[in-house]
């Protein structure tokens, strides 16, 4: 097995007894954290471990470093260990928004920590539902292993996002709703409106009407107009905390647009700080 972005359900099915496959259930529910492991415990893809974007994919939250800060890469990989990943390993991971938690992780094993072999289960817990794929509430049996990875500087800090707005060579894309973007509504955070010069392209924009991503040729139409003219590296990704934002690194990879990089802290971050400019409409 080597999927590196998307994983069709079909394609899932067929290696599901593979020895050297993990899979993840990444479903989270902003609003009720504890969504996400009711889901899984109520029944998952067998053999899925379950990842929750507050703890797992995420280190503690300080007040001012946003909602999911990235965790403690060491902390991070030991926790991959103790779920069986290690360099030899096909991880796949699904939720049931399209991919926007799933994502998270797929951008920390592969951009993060350099992990080739992991991809997203296109169309999700829905698509799988919908092809009848196997459904069990059985906790998997996990033979713990070791995960070595080095971190790269694929991702930047509030610093580097501050100390670049009004730089033409660096461009910020926020993935967030467009009526949050423009600051008409924020359900979230305690300030509404957007990072100064940012692009908005809300995440779910890169799926089709079923829930799977778009073609490749057309999402790189898209982009490729979004850009305007910019290279991949001159793109930094945001949503309202790190996670969305990831989906739109992945769509961006699916069109063969490589090296944009993530701001984590995102929005949540972002506002947190009075003295930073914000931007409406």
């Amino acid at each position: 097995m080597d999927f590196r972005t998307l994983i069709r359900v079909d394609e899932l099915q067929r290696h599901l007894a593979a020895p050297n496959l993990v899979i993840f259930d990444c479903r989270h529910d902003l609003m009720k954290p504890d969504a996400g492991a009711q889901a899984y415990a109520h029944g998952h893809i067998p053999g899925a471990r379950f990842a929750h974007n507050d703890t797992d994919l995420s280190g503690p939250k300080t007040g001012r470093t946003g909602r999911h800060p990235l965790p403690d890469a060491g902390v991070f990989m030991s926790w991959l260990g103790r779920n069986g990943v290690d360099a030899g390993k096909q991880v796949v991971a699904y939720d049931h928004a399209g991919g926007a938690s799933a994502t998270r992780l797929w951008w920390m094993l592969r951009h993060w920590l350099g992990h080739e072999r992991v991809a997203v289960l296109d169309g999700g817990w829905e698509a799988w539902v919908k092809a009848e794929g196997p459904v069990t509430a059985e906790l998997p049996r996990i033979a713990a292993t070791r995960f070595s990875g080095t971190p790269r500087p694929v991702w930047v800090d509030v610093d580097y996002v501050r100390s670049h707005l009004n730089d033409p060579d660096v461009t910020v894309v926020d993935a967030r709703s467009p009526e949050r973007y423009r600051g008409e509504t924020e359900p979230i955070d305690p300030v509404a409106g957007h990072i100064p010069g940012a692009r908005n392209r809300l995440y779910k924009e890169n799926l089709d009407a079923s829930g799977r991503f778009k073609p490749a040729a057309m999402l790189r139409a898209e982009l490729t107009a979004l850009l305007d003219g910019r290279r991949p590296d001159q793109i930094v990704h945001q949503c309202g905390s790190g996670v969305s934002a990831c989906h739109n690194i992945l769509a961006m990879e699916i069109a063969g647009l490589t090296g944009s990089r993530l701001y984590p802290g995102s929005w949540s971050e972002w506002c947190a700080d009075p003295s930073r400019p914000v931007a409406r409409g």
